[in-house]
Protein backbone atom coordinates (compact mmCIF):
# COMPACT_ATOMS: atom_id res chain seq x y z
CA UNK A 1 0.00 0.00 0.00
CA UNK A 2 3.02 2.22 -0.30
CA UNK A 3 2.22 5.67 -1.63
CA UNK A 4 -1.51 5.45 -0.88
CA UNK A 5 -3.46 7.70 1.47
CA UNK A 6 -3.96 5.99 4.84
CA UNK A 7 -7.49 4.67 5.25
CA UNK A 8 -9.58 6.43 7.88
CA UNK A 9 -10.73 3.84 10.43
CA UNK A 10 -13.22 4.43 13.24
CA UNK A 11 -13.66 1.99 16.12
CA UNK A 12 -17.15 1.65 17.59
CA UNK A 13 -17.11 0.26 21.11
CA UNK A 14 -13.72 1.05 22.62
CA UNK A 15 -14.07 -0.47 26.06
CA UNK A 16 -13.36 -4.16 26.55
CA UNK A 17 -12.36 -6.02 23.38
CA UNK A 18 -12.69 -2.84 21.33
CA UNK A 19 -9.50 -1.54 22.92
CA UNK A 20 -7.53 -4.20 21.03
CA UNK A 21 -8.92 -2.86 17.75
CA UNK A 22 -7.76 0.64 18.67
CA UNK A 23 -4.27 -0.75 19.27
CA UNK A 24 -4.38 -2.58 15.93
CA UNK A 25 -5.22 0.65 14.09
CA UNK A 26 -2.39 2.42 15.92
CA UNK A 27 0.02 -0.23 14.63
CA UNK A 28 -1.25 0.23 11.08
CA UNK A 29 -0.81 3.98 11.47
CA UNK A 30 2.87 3.39 12.16
CA UNK A 31 3.00 1.47 8.87
CA UNK A 32 1.24 4.30 7.03
CA UNK A 33 -1.73 2.20 5.91
CA UNK A 34 -4.45 3.49 8.25
CA UNK A 35 -5.19 6.11 10.86
CA UNK A 36 -7.69 6.26 13.69
CA UNK A 37 -10.13 8.91 12.48
CA UNK A 38 -12.64 8.64 15.35
CA UNK A 39 -13.89 6.52 18.23
CA UNK A 40 -17.52 5.89 19.12
CA UNK A 41 -18.82 4.85 22.51
CA UNK A 42 -21.60 6.01 24.86
CA UNK A 43 -18.89 6.51 27.49
CA UNK A 44 -16.43 9.26 26.71
CA UNK A 45 -12.79 8.10 26.75
CA UNK A 46 -10.77 9.14 29.76
CA UNK A 47 -7.64 11.30 29.63
CA UNK A 48 -5.56 8.25 28.69
CA UNK A 49 -7.96 7.25 25.92
CA UNK A 50 -7.34 7.22 22.15
CA UNK A 51 -6.09 10.40 20.52
CA UNK A 52 -9.01 10.77 18.13
CA UNK A 53 -12.33 12.63 18.01
CA UNK A 54 -15.02 11.00 20.16
CA UNK A 55 -18.68 10.54 19.22
CA UNK A 56 -21.34 9.04 21.50
CA UNK A 57 -23.14 7.22 18.64
CA UNK A 58 -22.33 6.00 15.17
CA UNK A 59 -25.08 8.23 13.80
CA UNK A 60 -23.31 11.26 15.26
CA UNK A 61 -20.11 10.26 13.48
CA UNK A 62 -21.73 9.49 10.12
CA UNK A 63 -23.50 12.86 10.07
CA UNK A 64 -20.54 14.89 11.37
CA UNK A 65 -19.29 17.83 9.32
CA UNK A 66 -15.66 16.96 10.12
CA UNK A 67 -14.39 15.26 6.95
CA UNK A 68 -11.20 14.11 8.68
CA UNK A 69 -13.27 12.13 11.19
CA UNK A 70 -15.53 10.52 8.59
CA UNK A 71 -14.32 6.92 8.17
CA UNK A 72 -13.62 4.73 5.19
CA UNK A 73 -13.93 1.68 7.46
CA UNK A 74 -15.66 1.14 10.79
CA UNK A 75 -14.79 -1.60 13.24
CA UNK A 76 -17.87 -2.66 15.22
CA UNK A 77 -16.90 -4.15 18.59
CA UNK A 78 -20.37 -3.91 20.10
CA UNK A 79 -22.96 -6.30 21.62
CA UNK A 80 -24.38 -8.82 19.15
CA UNK A 81 -27.90 -7.37 19.13
CA UNK A 82 -26.48 -4.07 17.80
CA UNK A 83 -24.59 -5.63 14.89
CA UNK A 84 -27.30 -5.41 12.23
CA UNK A 85 -28.44 -1.81 12.80
CA UNK A 86 -24.91 -0.46 13.14
CA UNK A 87 -23.48 -2.38 10.16
CA UNK A 88 -26.49 -1.42 8.05
CA UNK A 89 -26.07 2.28 8.92
CA UNK A 90 -22.37 2.18 8.07
CA UNK A 91 -22.77 0.40 4.74
CA UNK A 92 -25.66 2.65 3.71
CA UNK A 93 -23.37 5.60 4.41
CA UNK A 94 -20.78 4.16 1.99
CA UNK A 95 -18.47 2.73 4.66
CA UNK A 96 -16.90 -0.74 4.71
CA UNK A 97 -17.30 -2.76 7.92
CA UNK A 98 -15.25 -5.09 10.10
CA UNK A 99 -17.93 -6.66 12.28
CA UNK A 100 -16.97 -8.53 15.42
CA UNK A 101 -18.25 -12.08 15.75
CA UNK A 102 -20.83 -13.50 16.08
CA UNK A 103 -22.32 -12.09 12.90
CA UNK A 104 -25.90 -11.43 14.02
CA UNK A 105 -28.62 -12.74 16.32
CA UNK A 106 -30.57 -14.77 13.75
CA UNK A 107 -30.59 -16.13 10.23
CA UNK A 108 -33.06 -13.39 9.28
CA UNK A 109 -30.64 -10.70 10.45
CA UNK A 110 -27.79 -12.44 8.64
CA UNK A 111 -29.80 -12.45 5.42
CA UNK A 112 -30.52 -8.74 5.84
CA UNK A 113 -26.81 -8.00 6.34
CA UNK A 114 -26.03 -9.81 3.09
CA UNK A 115 -28.79 -7.90 1.30
CA UNK A 116 -27.44 -4.55 2.54
CA UNK A 117 -23.90 -5.45 1.48
CA UNK A 118 -25.09 -6.44 -2.00
CA UNK A 119 -27.34 -3.39 -2.38
CA UNK A 120 -24.69 -0.91 -1.28
CA UNK A 121 -21.66 -2.66 -2.78
CA UNK A 122 -19.82 -2.35 0.53
CA UNK A 123 -17.67 -5.02 2.12
CA UNK A 124 -18.64 -6.60 5.43
CA UNK A 125 -15.85 -8.64 6.98
CA UNK A 126 -16.78 -10.67 10.08
CA UNK A 127 -14.22 -10.93 12.86
CA UNK A 128 -13.52 -14.65 12.93
CA UNK A 129 -9.78 -14.00 13.18
CA UNK A 130 -8.95 -17.65 12.61
CA UNK A 131 -10.05 -17.27 8.99
CA UNK A 132 -6.86 -15.27 8.49
CA UNK A 133 -4.69 -18.15 9.72
CA UNK A 134 -2.43 -19.68 7.07
CA UNK A 135 -2.96 -22.99 8.88
CA UNK A 136 -6.44 -23.30 7.35
CA UNK A 137 -5.37 -23.57 3.70
CA UNK A 138 -2.50 -25.81 4.84
CA UNK A 139 -5.00 -28.16 6.47
CA UNK A 140 -7.17 -28.15 3.35
CA UNK A 141 -4.12 -29.00 1.24
CA UNK A 142 -3.18 -31.95 3.48
CA UNK A 143 -6.72 -33.31 3.25
CA UNK A 144 -6.80 -32.85 -0.54
CA UNK A 145 -3.52 -34.73 -0.86
CA UNK A 146 -4.97 -37.67 1.03
CA UNK A 147 -2.56 -37.44 3.94
CA UNK A 148 -5.22 -38.65 6.40
CA UNK A 149 -7.17 -40.77 3.95
CA UNK A 150 -10.93 -40.34 3.63
CA UNK A 151 -12.41 -37.80 6.02
CA UNK A 152 -14.73 -39.46 8.53
CA UNK A 153 -15.70 -36.35 10.48
CA UNK A 154 -14.68 -32.94 11.74
CA UNK A 155 -14.81 -31.93 15.38
CA UNK A 156 -13.97 -29.17 17.81
CA UNK A 157 -13.09 -29.38 21.48
CA UNK A 158 -13.19 -26.34 23.75
CA UNK A 159 -12.69 -26.77 27.50
CA UNK A 160 -12.41 -23.32 29.05
CA UNK A 161 -13.04 -21.69 32.41
CA UNK A 162 -15.25 -18.66 32.99
CA UNK A 163 -15.86 -17.11 36.41
CA UNK A 164 -18.80 -15.31 38.01
CA UNK A 165 -17.09 -12.04 37.12
CA UNK A 166 -17.26 -12.97 33.44
CA UNK A 167 -21.04 -13.36 33.56
CA UNK A 168 -21.39 -10.06 35.45
CA UNK A 169 -19.30 -8.01 32.99
CA UNK A 170 -22.21 -6.67 30.93
CA UNK A 171 -26.04 -6.57 31.12
CA UNK A 172 -26.36 -8.96 28.16
CA UNK A 173 -23.76 -11.51 29.33
CA UNK A 174 -25.19 -14.98 29.84
CA UNK A 175 -28.57 -14.07 28.35
CA UNK A 176 -30.52 -15.64 25.52
CA UNK A 177 -32.87 -12.68 25.41
CA UNK A 178 -32.75 -9.18 26.86
CA UNK A 179 -35.55 -6.60 26.83
CA UNK A 180 -37.46 -8.72 24.35
CA UNK A 181 -34.56 -9.03 21.88
CA UNK A 182 -32.41 -12.03 21.06
CA UNK A 183 -28.90 -11.87 22.52
CA UNK A 184 -27.83 -15.53 22.14
CA UNK A 185 -24.80 -15.27 24.42
CA UNK A 186 -23.47 -18.68 25.36
CA UNK A 187 -20.54 -21.04 24.94
CA UNK A 188 -21.43 -22.07 21.38
CA UNK A 189 -22.17 -18.64 19.99
CA UNK A 190 -19.68 -16.37 21.74
CA UNK A 191 -16.53 -17.47 23.62
CA UNK A 192 -16.07 -20.68 21.62
CA UNK A 193 -17.74 -19.48 18.42
CA UNK A 194 -14.32 -19.60 16.76
CA UNK A 195 -14.16 -23.35 17.38
CA UNK A 196 -17.48 -23.86 15.59
CA UNK A 197 -16.81 -21.47 12.71
CA UNK A 198 -13.27 -22.73 12.11
CA UNK A 199 -14.29 -26.39 12.08
CA UNK A 200 -17.09 -25.65 9.60
CA UNK A 201 -14.70 -23.68 7.40
CA UNK A 202 -12.09 -26.45 7.36
CA UNK A 203 -14.80 -28.99 6.57
CA UNK A 204 -16.02 -26.92 3.63
CA UNK A 205 -19.27 -25.59 5.12
CA UNK A 206 -19.46 -21.85 4.50
CA UNK A 207 -22.95 -20.75 3.47
CA UNK A 208 -26.37 -21.53 4.88
CA UNK A 209 -26.94 -23.93 1.98
CA UNK A 210 -23.91 -26.00 3.02
CA UNK A 211 -25.69 -27.24 6.17
CA UNK A 212 -28.34 -29.95 6.05
CA UNK A 213 -29.30 -29.94 9.73
CA UNK A 214 -28.11 -29.06 13.24
CA UNK A 215 -28.74 -30.86 16.55
CA UNK A 216 -28.00 -29.02 19.81
CA UNK A 217 -27.76 -30.35 23.36
CA UNK A 218 -27.56 -27.31 25.66
CA UNK A 219 -26.70 -27.36 29.37
CA UNK A 220 -25.67 -24.94 32.09
CA UNK A 221 -23.92 -25.22 35.45
CA UNK A 222 -23.92 -21.48 36.12
CA UNK A 223 -27.04 -19.59 37.29
CA UNK A 224 -27.47 -17.97 33.87
CA UNK A 225 -30.02 -18.09 31.09
CA UNK A 226 -27.62 -19.22 28.33
CA UNK A 227 -25.66 -22.44 27.81
CA UNK A 228 -22.17 -22.93 29.25
CA UNK A 229 -21.72 -26.65 28.44
CA UNK A 230 -23.02 -27.85 25.09
CA UNK A 231 -22.76 -30.47 22.40
CA UNK A 232 -23.63 -29.73 18.78
CA UNK A 233 -23.87 -32.06 15.80
CA UNK A 234 -23.96 -30.65 12.27
CA UNK A 235 -24.38 -32.59 9.04
CA UNK A 236 -23.38 -30.85 5.85
CA UNK A 237 -25.26 -31.15 2.59
CA UNK A 238 -22.21 -33.00 1.28
CA UNK A 239 -22.58 -35.56 4.09
CA UNK A 240 -19.71 -34.33 6.25
CA UNK A 241 -20.40 -34.85 9.96
CA UNK A 242 -19.32 -32.31 12.59
CA UNK A 243 -19.25 -32.63 16.38
CA UNK A 244 -18.59 -29.76 18.78
CA UNK A 245 -17.98 -30.45 22.48
CA UNK A 246 -17.74 -27.13 24.29
CA UNK A 247 -17.71 -26.02 27.92
CA UNK A 248 -16.82 -23.05 30.10
CA UNK A 249 -16.90 -25.28 33.18
CA UNK A 250 -13.65 -27.24 32.86
CA UNK A 251 -11.19 -27.77 35.70
CA UNK A 252 -8.45 -26.06 33.65
CA UNK A 253 -8.44 -23.95 30.50
CA UNK A 254 -6.87 -25.87 27.63
CA UNK A 255 -6.20 -24.71 24.04
CA UNK A 256 -9.27 -25.05 21.86
CA UNK A 257 -8.77 -27.57 19.05
CA UNK A 258 -10.28 -28.46 15.69
CA UNK A 259 -9.96 -32.11 14.63
CA UNK A 260 -10.16 -33.54 11.12
CA UNK A 261 -10.54 -37.30 11.49
CA UNK A 262 -9.61 -39.60 8.62
CA UNK A 263 -9.30 -43.29 7.80
CA UNK A 264 -5.48 -43.02 7.88
CA UNK A 265 -4.80 -40.37 10.48
CA UNK A 266 -5.93 -37.03 11.81
CA UNK A 267 -5.22 -33.30 11.80
CA UNK A 268 -5.34 -31.20 14.93
CA UNK A 269 -5.43 -27.41 14.78
CA UNK A 270 -4.83 -25.34 17.91
CA UNK A 271 -6.42 -22.32 16.31
CA UNK A 272 -5.54 -19.89 19.10
CA UNK A 273 -1.87 -20.44 18.33
CA UNK A 274 -2.13 -21.36 14.61
CA UNK A 275 -0.41 -24.68 15.29
CA UNK A 276 -1.29 -27.56 12.97
CA UNK A 277 -0.42 -31.18 13.79
CA UNK A 278 -0.53 -34.17 11.45
CA UNK A 279 -0.71 -37.64 12.98
CA UNK A 280 -0.63 -40.80 10.84
CA UNK A 281 0.96 -44.25 11.25
CA UNK A 282 3.75 -42.96 8.97
CA UNK A 283 4.45 -39.51 10.36
CA UNK A 284 3.83 -37.12 13.23
CA UNK A 285 4.52 -33.50 12.33
CA UNK A 286 3.78 -30.06 13.76
CA UNK A 287 4.06 -26.58 12.27
CA UNK A 288 3.14 -23.07 13.43
CA UNK A 289 1.71 -20.67 10.86
CA UNK A 290 1.33 -16.92 10.59
CA UNK A 291 -1.97 -15.10 10.49
CA UNK A 292 -3.21 -12.28 8.27
CA UNK A 293 -5.05 -9.53 10.15
CA UNK A 294 -8.66 -9.25 9.02
CA UNK A 295 -8.45 -5.46 9.16
CA UNK A 296 -5.34 -5.44 6.97
CA UNK A 297 -7.07 -7.86 4.60
CA UNK A 298 -10.11 -5.56 4.38
CA UNK A 299 -7.92 -2.52 3.71
CA UNK A 300 -6.04 -4.41 0.98
CA UNK A 301 -9.33 -5.44 -0.64
CA UNK A 302 -10.41 -1.80 -0.79
CA UNK A 303 -7.47 -1.20 -3.15
CA UNK A 304 -8.19 -4.25 -5.31
CA UNK A 305 -11.82 -4.70 -6.41
CA UNK A 306 -11.10 -8.27 -7.56
CA UNK A 307 -9.76 -9.39 -4.20
CA UNK A 308 -12.05 -11.50 -2.01
CA UNK A 309 -11.98 -10.80 1.71
CA UNK A 310 -11.13 -13.63 4.08
CA UNK A 311 -14.35 -13.69 6.10
CA UNK A 312 -17.10 -12.24 3.96
CA UNK A 313 -20.43 -12.02 5.78
CA UNK A 314 -21.89 -14.36 3.15
CA UNK A 315 -19.47 -17.10 4.20
CA UNK A 316 -20.55 -17.09 7.84
CA UNK A 317 -23.89 -18.61 6.89
CA UNK A 318 -22.97 -22.11 8.05
CA UNK A 319 -22.05 -20.75 11.48
CA UNK A 320 -25.30 -18.79 11.54
CA UNK A 321 -27.24 -22.04 10.99
CA UNK A 322 -25.69 -23.26 14.26
CA UNK A 323 -26.39 -19.99 16.07
CA UNK A 324 -30.01 -20.03 14.93
CA UNK A 325 -30.42 -23.60 16.14
CA UNK A 326 -29.15 -22.50 19.55
CA UNK A 327 -31.43 -19.44 19.51
CA UNK A 328 -34.58 -21.43 18.73
CA UNK A 329 -33.81 -24.39 20.99
CA UNK A 330 -35.41 -25.06 24.34
CA UNK A 331 -33.64 -23.19 27.14
CA UNK A 332 -30.54 -25.01 28.45
CA UNK A 333 -31.13 -27.61 31.14
CA UNK A 334 -29.42 -27.15 34.52
CA UNK A 335 -26.69 -29.64 35.39
CA UNK A 336 -27.44 -31.31 38.72
CA UNK A 337 -25.46 -30.16 41.74
CA UNK A 338 -24.09 -33.66 42.31
CA UNK A 339 -22.16 -33.36 39.01
CA UNK A 340 -20.67 -29.92 39.76
CA UNK A 341 -17.92 -28.70 42.07
CA UNK A 342 -17.63 -24.98 42.80
CA UNK A 343 -14.18 -23.44 43.21
CA UNK A 344 -12.97 -19.96 44.16
CA UNK A 345 -14.63 -17.03 45.88
CA UNK A 346 -16.44 -13.87 44.82
CA UNK A 347 -15.89 -12.88 41.18
CA UNK A 348 -13.43 -15.80 40.83
CA UNK A 349 -16.03 -18.41 41.78
CA UNK A 350 -16.69 -20.91 38.99
CA UNK A 351 -18.23 -24.35 38.51
CA UNK A 352 -16.39 -27.46 37.33
CA UNK A 353 -18.48 -30.18 35.70
CA UNK A 354 -16.90 -33.52 36.55
CA UNK A 355 -15.12 -35.26 33.66
CA UNK A 356 -16.52 -32.71 31.20
CA UNK A 357 -13.30 -32.60 29.14
CA UNK A 358 -13.51 -36.31 28.33
CA UNK A 359 -17.16 -35.98 27.27
CA UNK A 360 -16.35 -32.97 25.05
CA UNK A 361 -13.60 -35.02 23.38
CA UNK A 362 -16.04 -37.83 22.65
CA UNK A 363 -18.58 -35.43 21.15
CA UNK A 364 -15.93 -34.13 18.75
CA UNK A 365 -14.62 -37.55 17.77
CA UNK A 366 -17.92 -39.42 17.52
CA UNK A 367 -20.21 -36.56 16.38
CA UNK A 368 -22.77 -37.50 19.00
CA UNK A 369 -24.36 -35.32 21.66
CA UNK A 370 -23.89 -35.57 25.43
CA UNK A 371 -27.36 -37.08 25.77
CA UNK A 372 -26.71 -39.68 23.07
CA UNK A 373 -23.39 -40.58 24.69
CA UNK A 374 -25.01 -40.92 28.11
CA UNK A 375 -23.05 -38.24 29.93
CA UNK A 376 -23.99 -38.62 33.62
CA UNK A 377 -25.61 -35.19 34.01
CA UNK A 378 -28.03 -35.99 31.15
CA UNK A 379 -29.61 -39.07 32.69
Amino acid sequence: MSGTTPARVAVVGIHGHGASHVRAVDELEEQGTARLSAVVDPREPGPDGPDAPWFPTLGDLLTAQDEDARPDVVVLATPIHTHLPLARAAMEAGVDVLLEKPTATSLAEHAELIAVAERTGRRCQVGFQTFGSHALPAAADLVARGEIGEVLGVGAVGTWVRTAGYWARAPWAGHRRLDGRAVVDGVVTNPLAHAVATALRIGGARTTDDVAYVDVDLWRANPIEADDTSAVRVVGTDGTRYGFGLTLCASDRTPARVLVLGTEGELELEYEHDVLRLRTPRVVAEKAYIRTSLLEDLLAARLDPEREILCDVRETGAFMRVLDAVRTATDPSPIGADHVEWLGEGDDRHPVVRDVAQWCERVAREQRTFSELGAPWTT
